[in-house]
């Protein structure tokens, strides 16, 4: 039962990801490494402001509906109740988010779709090297050891 949360809740970040950029790259720009939005902001492809208020946009509501069906899978679904339990199925949940995030939606669709290419930016890097993704990975993977307690604290309380 576990597998199929995990992949039912990556499944609910790679949507949320496809539904904020729809069918135009440009909408996710707040995504790309800075190079690459200097030089879409350069090209005339969108303005900073527009990028912003995207990001925002989609940034606030992505992290309540993950932490809110993580809060319902772990204490609703599993009806777990307690700190331990909650907390390590949290970390596990946040672990494979995590590294799903850089290797599936960064190394393997973000690198091998065309869909991500923004005209006069194909020559700059956009997809992170796998020193880059090992790094940020490891470096969230300690975060989330906190983010879990945060989210094991919510189901105790909710639950």
């Amino acid at each position: 039962m576990i597998i199929l949360q995990l992949i039912l809740f990556c499944a609910l970040f790679t949507l949320m990801v496809k539904i904020a950029v729809g069918n135009n790259a440009l909408n996710g720009l707040y995504f790309y490494p800075k190079m690459v939005q200097e030089r879409a902001f350069a090209l005339g492809l969108t303005e900073r402001e527009t990028v912003a208020r995207r990001r925002k946009r989609f940034m606030i509501p992505f992290f309540l509906v993950m932490l809110a069906a993580l809060v319902l899978i772990i204490g609703l679904w599993n009806e777990l109740k307690t700190f331990r339990p909650a907390y390590l199925q949290a970390l596990l949940f946040l672990e494979v988010m995590n590294w799903y995030d850089g290797i599936i939606i960064d190394k393997v669709w973000v690198g091998y779709s065309k869909f991500w290419l923004l005209p006069g930016c194909e020559d700059i890097p956009y997809v992170q090297t796998w020193k880059q993704v090992l790094k940020k990975r490891g470096i969230l993977t300690l975060i989330w050891v906190a983010g879990a307690a945060i989210v094991a604290g919510v189901i105790v309380l909710v639950f």
